[in-house]
């Protein structure tokens, strides 16, 4: 069984059931399983099979569900991509990852239009229609271009049949899930059918999913907490996904409203805007029976003012993407504790261990380590960051944490200097590198701190070149044209000198408390 084989099981015993909700529109499991069917054949015409990667520059739309089933269904790789990256950030993924086929909103087309020769293993770019002056920017295009692009619809009417529903290898590599990396350029973490299958599988039983739930998706769904728990473990239980292209808590509170949802995900900065939301009030809530909160650490003050406002227990968890990525949830059947990510989850063990791989004593604080059938198989192209990660069968998270005599796990800080900007990881060696390329910074260096709205913001501390006027401004600006939008600093403080150590290191703990102290 994976997660194809149990769509296509769900739309053959119960075809009417609703799968996913869209803009108004409901789509059957039968609708959605044929739709799927007809999309992979359409890949398969295109000469896209087993072993290809296949890359998505898709937000939270049919486009999306559609592609990604359709991608397994054939045994290619699905790669995808925040499509909100930068242009040298999304040439990067798409080349790293031997991308033979791009699918993309027809908004990149722009992009694909300018960049093409940028991606020379590209053969085809498949574009989603969302606008209907989309057919003509297509005719309007450079041949070179236009003769590798097709129509999202096209795919599907223009399909030669069905693509069979087949048993993948379990060990073959569904998703490449692509992850900051500590030396500025992202890893493709590889995870195989059967890491989906049972973390979909085991977040869905832990957490009591059922086909009477409704799951609003509002969580960009290329990303791995959304990709799991909020698409692949409902349409695995055949739940009905109630998909948002996009997130606003008026939009949150309608939807919930008016279609009655049973499950809400969210990072802490959409729970963080949904409480200060002046119209919002208790019975926007009444009908959702679980709220759950990823990505990063919940202040505990706003989960208590976020329950007693709207009534609803809120529980948080904890993942990352090499583990597909759910490795520990505050149970349902027990004490809820504020500011844990809980216990294991089913088939997964979490140990907190020393520099020597041994468990430390309760209390004590060392690296989260984690085993089970979710663990990637290992990084893309990546042998000697795999070796580092994946140990006697262990995974080494690189967060510190501690665990406590009734077996909850509590996430102490991050070993690998990772911000979290409103859910979306930023690993400061990607600024910074940035702001070296520019011809007026001798040195930068690039921490977290908080902030109210997004949980964490990026601070840069950079000293200028001699004689260098440049400003703040300009560097925010400079930062703009290569990354995206949130990983650009929202603080620039120039300094005469960064503090090291005696060999030279740039002390970013030291940079972190004065950034701390002075906000």
């Amino acid at each position: 069984m994976n997660l194809v084989t149990r769509v296509h099981q769900t739309s053959q015993e119960e075809p009417e059931k609703i799968a996913y909700h869209f803009m108004g529109k409901d789509t059957t499991y039968a609708e959605f399983d044929q739709t799927v069917g007809r999309f992979a054949s359409g890949l398969a015409d295109l000469g896209i099979g087993e072993g290809d990667n296949v890359a998505f520059l898709l937000g939270n739309t049919p486009h999306f569900l559609i592609s990604l089933y359709a991608t397994m269904r054939i045994g290619a790789t699905a790669v995808p991509v925040n499509p909100i990256y930068s242009p040298e950030e999304i040439a990067f993924i798409v080349n790293n990852s031997d991308a033979k086929a791009v699918i993309a909103l027809d908004a990149l087309l722009p992009l694909i239009e300018r960049a093409d020769g940028a991606f020379p293993k590209v053969d085809t770019y498949i574009i989603a229609e969302t606008n209907p002056d989309t057919p003509g920017k297509i005719a309007a295009m450079p041949e070179s271009v236009r003769s590798k692009v097709k129509p999202f619809t096209g795919i599907i009417a223009g399909a030669s049949g069905q693509a069979d529903v087949q048993e993948a290898d379990p060990d073959g590599t569904a998703i490449i899930l692509y992850t900051s990396g500590t030396t500025g350029h992202p890893k493709g973490a590889m995870l195989t059918h059967r890491n989906l299958y049972s973390n979909a599988r085991d977040v869905a039983d832990y957490l009591g999913f059922s086909p009477e739930d409704r799951i609003l998706a509002t969580l960009p769904v290329f990303h791995v907490f959304a990709l799991t728990v909020v698409v692949n473990a409902p349409l695995l239980r055949g739940a009905e996904v109630l998909l948002a292209p996009k997130f606003s808590p008026a939009d949150v509170f309608r939807l919930i409203r008016e279609k009655k949802a049973t499950i809400f995900a969210g990072v802490p900065t959409m729970y963080n805007f949904m409480y200060q939301y002046p119209e919002g009030r208790k019975e926007d809530f009444e009908t959702v029976r679980l709220a759950i909160s990823g990505g990063s650490s919940l202040p505990v003050a706003l989960l208590h003012n976020f329950e007693e406002k709207f009534d609803v227990r809120v529980s948080e968890g904890y993942g990352l993407s090499e583990a597909s990525p759910v490795t520990c949830f505050n149970p349902l059947d027990r004490e809820r504790v504020p500011g844990s990510i809980g216990t294991n989850i089913v088939n997964v063990v979490n140990r907190v261990v020393d520099e020597f791989g041994e468990d430390v004593p309760v209390g004590e604080v060392g690296e989260l380590i984690v085993r089970g059938p979710n663990v990637m198989k290992g990084y893309y192209k990546q042998p000697e960051d795999t070796a580092v990660a994946l140990r006697d069968g262990w995974l080494y998270t690189g967060d510190l944490a501690r665990q406590d005599e009734n077996g909850y796990f509590y996430i102490v800080d991050r070993k690998k200097d990772l911000v979290i900007v409103g859910g979306f990881n930023v690993y400061p060696r990607e600024v910074e590198e940035v702001l070296y390329e520019h011809p007026a910074v001798v040195e930068a260096a690039v921490v977290g701190v908080p902030d109210p709205n997004y949980g964490e913001a990026i601070r840069a501390y950079v000293v200028k070149k001699e004689g260098a006027a440049v400003t703040a401004d300009e560097l925010k600006a400079y930062c703009g044209r290569k990354l995206a939008k949130y990983k650009i600093p929202a603080d620039i403080e120039f300094l005469d000198e960064l503090p090291k150590n005696t060999t030279g290191k740039i002390l970013r703990r030291s940079l972190k408390n004065m950034a701390t102290n002075s906000r």
